[in-house]
């Protein structure tokens, strides 16, 4: 596979942990991924347990809806989404944190964006030779209720042996200071990793827990840098790294798309939050072959 990355960025992203790379992604191709996942929240039909996505520890809720959406395509709400009344204070169409996260292999529109010799060839030159796409999310930073992402270890989510998993976060629009950009600590990847998020019970209706492996903290905001980027920007990040995006208060909504992948070859723990069932097997983004986790 031939090489997309220059030796330059190579270097850059295993010292910082992170690389960004402007106009990765063609304005038509984000404009059809959010008009796509548009469609995909009005047709969305909430239940009577409405999911609803937040990052606090102390808050998260993870119900049947959320693992089965590792085979899915499932709307959550953001956390300020409701009034103390129990309805939306805005249109729905305003009210959604994200869309997951199974979009990759379960919509055509997602998929032709996320297998593309670019990103597999991306994946190769940094290491990830043997990718897997294993969780797509769309995001959408909502205007005024957009929801902070709490400082966090991709790693914790998403679990391999040996460490594995690689993000790579598209803009879809562009991502500023003012409606929540991504945060990083350049080089913080070269770390331990904290906690895992894993499963509690054998079934989905078992929950979910952390398991803390280290009680240092994660870095605070005040140790990280903006990555404020165009929309068409493809940001890599490790596994281990710390990142981290602020509450959206402005009135413009900062959408994003974000497909994690981990190695063929490493362990995937059936402890993991996120289990793909076997008729829906996990695929390399060179599209060589099928591979279950």
């Amino acid at each position: 596979m031939p090489s997309v990355l220059s030796d330059t960025q190579i270097e850059s992203y295993h010292r910082d942990g992170f690389l960004v790379l402007p106009d990765f992604a063609s304005a038509n191709a984000c404009a059809g991924l959010r008009q796509r996942a548009v469609a995909i929240v009005d047709a969305f039909q909430p239940s009577d347990r409405r999911s609803v996505f937040t990052t606090n520890e102390q808050d998260r809720i993870s119900n049947g809806e959320f693992l089965d959406s590792a085979t899915g395509m499932w709307c959550f709400f953001e956390e300020e989404a409701f009034g103390a009344d129990g309805q939306l204070r805005q249109d729905k169409s305003l009210s959604i944190n994200k869309i997951g996260h199974a979009m990759h292999d379960l919509d055509p529109v997602f998929e032709s964006f996320s297998y593309t010799s670019e990103l597999a060839g991306v994946a190769a030159d940094i290491g990830l030779t043997d990718a897997l796409a294993l969780q797509s999310m769309y995001i959408f930073k909502q205007p005024h209720i957009g929801g902070e992402v709490g400082c966090h270890q991709d790693a914790t989510f998403l679990y391999t042996e040996p460490m594995t998993v690689t993000g790579f976060w598209f803009a879809i629009e562009d991502a500023t200071l003012e409606n929540g950009c991504l945060w990083a600590a350049p080089g913080g990847h070269r770390t331990t990793l904290r906690k895992i998020f894993k499963r509690a019970g054998s079934d989905n209706e078992g929950g979910t827990m952390f398991d803390e492996l280290d009680p240092a903290p994660l870095p605070s905001p005040s140790d990280l840098v903006p990555l404020q980027v165009s929309a068409g920007t493809m940001v890599i990040l490790h596994g281990l790294l710390p990142h981290w995006s602020d509450v959206n208060r402005s009135a413009k909504s900062r959408h994003a798309f974000s497909l994690h992948c981990i190695s063929a070859g490493a362990d995937y723990p059936a402890s993991n939050w996120l289990q793909r069932s076997p008729e829906l097997p996990l695929r390399r983004l060179d599209r060589s072959d099928r591979v279950s986790a």
